[in-house]
């Protein structure tokens, strides 16, 4: 695995392979990886010839300092389950490589930016779309892949690409678990084991609003009423936000007609989870 820090060193290597007819499948991630990223990056081996990966912590997609301040750092692990997977290419750059002048770039992503993840947390997806944008510069992708555990951060970089009128393909992935339901995320490390315990009230209540769902309700006020009830019964559990929405465009529904998305954010003790399913 070759592993780069410098942009110019990294954008030539991969033009000399492109050149060479290769394709490339990228993964860019800030690291602390796991299943769910590594289930990404097997994808995209399997779907290209050369997989990049890059691990950046982006400052500018963090709202809130202490969570930019505590978010885990774990390079040398970070780097060889990469080479247990065969990653051909590591870029892991600093923060003044990656942006050596202040940053002006706004994106305008109208409604899709505007709702849950946007409205509670400013900024953030104007950080994501920039460091987005400038990695697939430098990588030069032929596909790139994301995790649908994140549904409005990939809704909001395939509105990135058609804005930019970028020619690659974003390759959505299904959200990876553990064996007992927790949607994988680098915050998991964060909770104790008590709180970890309570995190299952994001997936049991996704699955008890599916089971609801097929037994024919289609009020999503009813359903985010039970909802909450359930969550409220684990221990240090606080909901930020429960969406019913169209998976096109995020905005909110009132009546369960057609494929819904419920999304949902609980913040156990002082970490915030996020799931999602369609219904």
């Amino acid at each position: 695995m070759k592993v780069f820090s410098k942009i110019i060193e990294t954008t030539a290597f991969i033009k000399k392979q492109k050149d060479l007819g290769k394709t490339i499948g990228f993964v860019p991630t800030m690291g602390a990886l796991h299943e769910g990223h590594l289930s990404l990056m097997r994808q995209a081996k399997s779907e290209n010839d050369l997989l990049i990966v890059s691990i950046f912590v982006n400052p500018i997609q963090f709202n809130n300092k202490s969570d930019l301040e505590k978010y885990p750092i774990t390079f040398e692990t970070d780097s060889r389950l990469l080479e247990e997977i065969d990653c051909d290419v590591l870029f892991a750059p600093t923060a003044v490589e990656m942006y050596p002048e202040p940053i002006v770039k706004n994106y305008d992503f109208g409604p899709l930016g505007d709702v849950m993840e946007g409205l509670n947390r400013p900024g953030h997806f104007n950080g994501v779309a920039i460091v987005v944008k400038k990695l697939f510069e430098i990588c030069f992708p032929d596909k790139s892949y994301f995790g649908e555990k994140d549904f409005q951060q990939l809704a909001i970089i395939n509105k990135l690409v058609k804005m930019e009128n970028l020619d690659i393909e974003i390759v959505p992935c299904a959200i990876v678990r553990e064996s007992d339901g927790l949607a994988m995320s680098s915050r998991n490390a964060y909770l104790s084991i008590s709180q970890r315990a309570s995190a299952l009230c994001l997936s049991k209540s996704l699955n008890m609003a599916r089971d609801m769902v097929d037994q024919g309700e289609r009020n999503p006020e009813i359903i985010k009423l039970k909802m909450e009830t359930f969550i409220g019964t684990f221990v240090e559990t606080n909901i930020e936000y429960i969406n019913f929405c169209d998976p096109e465009t995020l905005e909110d529904i009132n009546v369960i007609e057609s494929e819904t998305l419920l999304a949902i954010v609980v913040r156990v003790g002082e970490t915030r989870l996020i799931d999602n399913t369609l219904l």
